[in-house]
């Protein structure tokens, strides 16, 4: 079937200035990429996974200006971590704020670098878990990043890393277009924490695959920028095989446009994965959770939590789908979006779904929306609880059920308290 004009006008327009590598194992995947992008097009809002979150922003062809975020009144997420550190200002690495790459147990390279050699590990990485995480739902923007990324990382483990790499990204640029690809693959029984963090850009496109051999372990946590007026499209693609365990969470304060999308495909048994986010935002605030979990093998596990804080006509959307193949049985499949709507002007899109071809199979999903429970309210009022700080407290007794995902205390303690602070920083004056 020929490519809708629409589309393919806006692909013309959004990469004509994009250049891809052409030399070495890299310059094949994209060349390769390009012509899946070629066939696919650019995404519209006419298309079924985008009817909520209108692309034309990620697509158009100039970079919506982003005025630059003064954050110098916060300690950085993380800062207290001792963690080896990778800068990226803009899009592009920053080698005096970077951290040296070595690490025992792990292997770190460069795309930019790396990808002009003719072998590389990263070559059977690459494009591969973007290309399958195509079907049934097509992601053209991961595409388009496959296509013409620009650098990121490319980090082999070994063993057990000791201590976590931290992504960081500083946005300096009001018009700058960043395209980020990371490539992660983690050894039979190895293990890795990811930090993430900062804005990136005014507009950041980012693919992050992540291939989980026997036993595997990963660790994900991010913290997306203040910078209000910035737009992201990120993925997460991930393999798991037998007993590998796959844990990624979110905290998303602020944004014009945040899209953030996870394929995960549970490939051996006795695998577990576990995504979560909490996303609070107040007046012209656009934030999408669009997850696709497959279970295609025994005993899997999957959770997928979400919550959601918003105020002043602020929007938030989730598409979550569970889909559980034929054998793969005693899967347990658990899904749970929920928005708390401070006023009535606020919206909660949501689109949960199952789809299952098992027979012994445990799987379930909601998706609620509502205001603050009032009895909840008048309980701590009447103990004395101002009312701004009983307000907060129920909102982060909210917020509590994606955090309790992190695994890692000191840093769900130090969330907790910047969710706190947001809430008090946009409290209605009195």
């Amino acid at each position: 079937m020929a490519l809708p004009q629409t589309k393919s006008d806006v692909l013309a327009a959004r990469i004509a200035g994009l250049s891809h590598a052409g030399a070495g194992w890299l310059g094949v995947a994209q060349a390769d990429a390009l012509v899946r992008l070629t066939a696919l097009g650019m995404p519209v809002k006419r298309d079924e996974y985008w009817r909520y979150t209108d692309p034309g922003t990620l697509t158009t062809a100039q970079v919506p200006v982003a005025a630059v975020f003064d954050d110098s009144d916060e300690t950085p997420i993380f800062d207290g971590i001792d963690r080896l550190k990778i800068v990226f200002v803009d899009g592009v690495f920053d080698a005096a704020l970077s951290d040296d790459l070595a690490l025992a147990g792990v292997e770190i390279d460069r795309l930019a670098t790396a990808g002009r050699a003719d072998i590389h590990w990263a070559r059977d990485v690459y494009g591969k878990l973007e290309a399958r995480g195509q079907m049934p739902v097509r992601r053209p923007l991961a595409v388009m990043n496959t296509a013409f990324a620009t650098d990121g990382v490319l980090i082999r483990v070994t063993g057990r890393a000791s201590k976590p790499v931290s992504l960081i990204y500083h946005h300096k640029s009001e018009t700058s277009d960043a395209i980020l690809h990371h490539c992660i693959k983690i050894d039979a029984g190895a293990e890795l924490t990811i930090l993430e963090n900062g804005p990136a850009a005014a507009r950041f496109t980012k693919v992050m695959e992540i291939d989980l051999g026997e036993g595997a372990r990963f660790h994900h946590i991010r913290a997306q920028g203040r910078d209000h007026q910035r737009r992201a499209c990120t993925h997460l693609f991930a393999r798991l095989q037998a007993r590998a365990m796959f844990k990624s969470f979110t905290l998303t304060m602020n944004g014009v446009l945040t899209r953030n999308e996870a394929v995960i495909e549970i490939a051996g048994d006795d695998a577990r994965a576990h995504i979560a986010g909490a996303a609070v935002g107040d007046g012209r605030f656009h934030h999408d959770d669009t997850v696709f979990v497959t279970h295609a093998a025994m005993r899997g596990e999957s959770r997928q939590v979400f919550k959601k804080v918003l105020k002043n006509g602020a929007v938030g959307v989730f598409q979550g789908k569970i889909l559980v193949q034929p054998g793969a049985q005693k899967t347990d499949g658990y899904q749970i979006s929920q928005a708390l709507l401070l006023d009535e002007d606020s919206q909660f899109l949501a689109k949960p779904e199952l789809e299952i071809y098992a027979d012994d199979v445990k799987c379930s999903h909601g998706s609620t929306s509502g205001a603050i429970d009032e009895t909840a309210l008048f309980y701590l009022r009447s103990r004395g609880v101002p009312v701004q700080a009983a307000q907060a407290l129920l909102v982060l007794a909210f917020l509590a059920e994606a955090i309790d995902e992190i695994a890692d205390a000191a840093i769900a303690d130090d969330i907790r308290g910047r969710l706190e602070g947001w809430l008090t920083r946009h409290a209605p004056q009195r």
